[in-house]
């Protein structure tokens, strides 16, 4: 009853004109970034997170998810009219979105994804409501030792349940780690890999990485690709969209099983881009008729889309209740959290509750606001794609470049920024995952305070790790999933060795 109660009170702050601007503006700023090609949700808020510093945190992180739920919405807007991925997560979509644009249904098509996307982030934002209070409740129990091994579990379930090469995780979560140790040690209070340098005696700065890892390598990818944005005019009529909602109830199995896979995938990092394949995938696989996917099917649309913005609010669940970010754009919003002075955590329900119903509240808000928005805007936002990539370009590198500068006010953060746009252009080429290394530079200190605080505890003794039944779990679970992969293969070997052999007759 008080969670309902803080939640009843966080609508009726986020009802004021100022809050509701807010929101609007971060809408309008989500669907365009969104729109863009290689943009969407993280480097929005990445490169948009410093016009925030000068707000209070429950105005600031209002505008900043709804830059999030913004980006949702506006990535499945070129992967139906252009037939470019807004995000990796709307590839999926393309594959009967785009035939349906060709066929003169870019109306139906554009309402299918925007519903489903609301369906989707409506039940993951019903699952945060109800489970994080509880999560985090558990969660007062944690000491560093329990920390430690939650921080590992993380780690872990990034190698054994990531869809990329196993080793290319290992090494972008390795070099993350170590650019995390650069500056002064917190426990020791000693000097780290600042070869003398003094603008490295403060660390990397988590934000200036972001901006350039996400925004300044797509600006190079989309450099070199040349894209030609051409694409289907498109309309939403009321008489369209009434028409799409009726025929939901038919597809309810679809959007359910979706919006299920959608919330275990965000929970756990296996990502929207995973959910939306899967989703894609066993809407293909129980269809009466999977023939006709891929040739415009609206099926082929709810599936991939309810599952991708399920996975994406999911991702808020652990990194609220936890501190542990479950997705790219949840790890950026954990440093905003942490620059206001916020440390996301079980105690952030104790100490910041107006704040967390507030977030909360502002999710379902933002959500029902942004499926208007997106239903009237989409012919405005479509035509973004048809200015110039040499117009947008240096509009978004000079973005870049004052929110890198306005962090710490120094001009060697533009330069790292740069730097880092660099690696994640390299990254991107030779096929390095930017997800692992951005949680480990966020992680890091974190991960290793945690460690260092138990060894100090225990005198140096592993064994804390097993100490008690909780952290003994989560630490065999950790481990469990770092080696999931040989397990599973060591299953499947021994279910054939024991399957009985058929009897010829």
């Amino acid at each position: 009853m008080e969670a309902f109660g803080l939640l009843v009170h966080g609508f009726a702050v986020l009802l004021t004109w100022k809050t509701m601007l807010l929101m609007m503006v971060g809408l309008v700023l989500g669907i365009f970034v969104g729109v863009l090609p290689g943009l969407g949700g993280p480097n929005g808020v990445a490169i948009l997170l410093p016009l925030t510093f000068t707000m209070d945190p429950t105005s600031a992180i209002v505008m900043l998810s709804c830059i999030y739920w913004g980006a949702l919405f506006g990535g499945a807007i070129t992967s139906i009219l252009f037939n470019i991925p807004g995000e990796a997560w709307s590839v999926a979509t393309t594959f009967d979105g785009y035939p349906m644009a060709q066929q003169g249904r870019a109306a139906e098509a554009l309402t299918a994804a925007f519903t489903s996307s609301f369906i989707g982030s409506l039940v993951a934002v019903l699952l945060i409501t109800f489970l994080a209070p509880m999560i985090s409740s558990f969660a007062l129990k944690f000491g560093p030792p329990e920390f430690f091994s939650v921080y590992l579990l993380t780690f872990c379930s990034f190698v054994g349940l990531g869809r990329e090469a196993k080793h290319k995780t290992v090494i972008s979560m390795s070099l993350g780690l170590l650019l995390a140790g650069i500056g002064m040690d917190t426990v020791s209070g000693q000097l780290r890999m600042t070869f003398g340098s003094s603008e490295l005696l403060r660390g990397i700065n988590f934000l200036v990485a972001v901006i350039g890892l996400f925004g300044i390598s797509e600006i190079l990818l989309t450099m070199e690709e040349r894209l030609a944005l051409r694409g289907h005019a498109a309309g939403i009529s009321l008489r369209v969209v009434l028409t799409v909602w009726k025929d939901l109830p038919k597809y309810w199995v679809t959007l359910l099983r979706s919006s299920f896979i959608g919330c275990w995938l965000g929970i756990t990092p296996g990502g929207a881009i995973a959910a939306s394949f899967m989703g894609y995938n066993l809407a293909k696989r129980f269809s009466k008729d999977p023939d006709s996917f891929g040739k415009g099917r609206i099926e082929g649309v709810f599936a991939p889309e309810t599952a991708a913005h399920a996975s994406g609010t999911a991702a808020l669940l652990p990194m609220l209740a936890l501190g542990i970010p479950g997705s790219g754009t949840a790890a950026i919003l954990l440093g905003g959290l942490m620059v206001w002075g916020l440390n996301p955590g079980p105690l952030l329900f104790v100490e910041h509750k107006d704040f967390v119903w507030g977030l909360i509240a502002s999710m379902y808000l933002g959500n029902v606001v942004g499926l208007v928005l997106v239903l009237t805007t989409v012919p405005i936002f479509a035509s973004i794609l048809r200015v110039p990539f040499a117009a947008v370009a240096p509009m978004i590198v000079v973005s870049c470049a004052i929110g890198a500068y306005a962090i710490q006010n120094a001009m060697f953060d533009i330069w790292l920024m740069l730097g880092f746009g660099v690696v994640g252009y390299v990254f991107k080429k030779i096929g390095i995952p930017l997800a692992p290394f951005t949680l480990a530079l966020v992680l890091g200190n974190r991960a290793e305070d945690a460690f260092r605080l138990s060894m100090i505890g225990s005198g140096g003794d592993m064994k804390v790790f097993w100490s008690n039944g909780l952290v003994g779990s989560i630490t065999t679970l950790a481990i469990v999933l770092l080696f999931w992969p040989f397990i599973d293969k060591a299953l499947g070997t021994l279910g054939r060795l024991w399957r009985p052999a058929k009897v010829s007759g």
